[in-house]
């Protein structure tokens, strides 16, 4: 698995992660919407961690700094 999620493209999906996960929590959205965000935060703060996106493998995009990959 090579990585391909760059610093700043895993600094956006932490603070989106966080956004989702604070509007679920608070209750600010609710029903389905709620788990939709909630399975879309669990999904970028994994793919954050891991440095790696699959779809971005699919597309063929890479975020990560050529002086980064290793």
């Amino acid at each position: 698995m090579t990585k391909n999620v760059g610093k700043v493209d895993k600094i956006v999906r932490y603070v989106i992660s966080i956004v989702f996960l604070a509007l679920v929590l608070t209750g600010t959205v609710e029903g389905s919407l709620a788990v939709i965000l909630g399975i879309a935060a669990v999904v970028l703060l994994a793919t954050g961690a891991m440095s790696f996106c699959g779809l971005y493998k699919i597309i063929g995009l890479n975020t990560k700094s050529e002086s980064t990959q290793k």
